[in-house]
């Protein structure tokens, strides 16, 4: 651990005589901080995608785990009869915390989406609702079926258990896909720093040619690129982050009318993550310099 706080030390402070080496503006410069910038801001909404999308599936699936559907169908005249009958079955049944029969507005709601606003529900045979709350301990979903079956026949009971799982499973493939995402963000900005490395060592062949003149060893012109493009790597790196996390904080938030895109974003102590950005882009730019710098030096042997 020391050593590697020696390390980070000694790249923040620099060596002005083998810093000269690397001209400290220009094209690779520019590049090196520009790329590192636009791939931070990338990064950070990928790990807003990541992290937002497990927060939204935790949320949406414990409210569903929370809550299930009793659907009665039944000859006009009994449905009423068979309500009663259920709700009075429901009250004694063990995990149920609540529950009540929505109303035709509440109905019309939940088939307006699809039908529109003008659909005539009481003219319609559709089954009476019934919403339950449940407790922590939940129902014995079983249990509850055969006694339905028994005493309510036209009931059908929804734990939503079809809604849970495939929302999981999306939400597993989103975070997979901005890990993913991540993954190649870092590669890029690997490759990029590789190439900008190469073309600085291209331009001071002459200087590196005369600093192996009087002695330079090249583990020490190699570590006069890695830390100067380490230093960009990380100033841009941290710009595009501060960039990116006040792009993220302008998104709209959370409600019926921004639907998925206002959950985007962060919560809490989740707004520490976007922070580790820029030190594992400055990581990534020390071993890809480092990587081209003494590869190249092997070559202009």
């Amino acid at each position: 651990m020391r050593r590697w706080g020696e390390l980070a030390w000694a790249l923040l402070r620099g060596d002005p005589g083998a810093d000269r080496v690397v001209p400290p503006t220009g094209v690779t410069a520019r590049l090196t901080q520009l790329t590192a910038g636009a791939m931070a801001v990338l990064a950070v909404f990928a790990l807003a995608v990541a992290v937002s999308t497990d927060r939204m599936a935790d949320r949406w699936s414990e409210e569903l785990a929370r809550t299930a559907t009793l659907r009665i169908s039944a000859p006009e005249g009994q449905v009423d009869a068979q309500v009663a009958a259920a709700l009075t079955l429901l009250g004694e049944t063990p995990g149920v915390a609540g529950a009540r029969r929505l109303t035709p507005e509440e109905e019309r709601a939940l088939l307006e989406p699809w039908f529109g606003p003008d659909l005539p529900v009481e003219t319609l045979p559709i089954p009476a609702l019934i919403e339950i709350t449940t407790t922590e301990d939940g129902i014995d979903a079983g249990g509850l079926r055969a006694r339905l079956a028994g005493e309510v026949p036209g009931a059908i009971y929804d734990d939503h258990t079809r809604w849970r799982t495939p929302l999981v499973g999306a939400a597993t493939r989103v975070r997979t896909l901005g890990l993913l995402a991540l993954v190649l963000i870092g590669t890029a900005t690997a490759a990029m720093v590789v190439l900008a490395a190469n073309a600085a060592l291209a331009a001071n062949a002459r200087v590196i040619a005369a600093l192996r003149l009087v002695g330079a060893r090249d583990v020490y012109i190699a570590r006069a690129f890695v830390r100067r493009f380490t230093r960009r790597a990380l100033f841009g790196a941290g710009i595009g982050t501060a960039a990116g996390m006040a792009l993220i904080a302008l998104l709209p938030a959370a409600d019926a009318a921004t639907g998925v895109l206002g959950g985007l974003g962060f919560a809490g102590a989740g707004w520490l993550w976007p922070l580790v950005v820029p030190p594992l882009a400055a990581l990534t730019a020390f071993w890809a310099t480092r990587f081209a710098a003494l590869r190249r030096l092997k070559e202009l042997t």
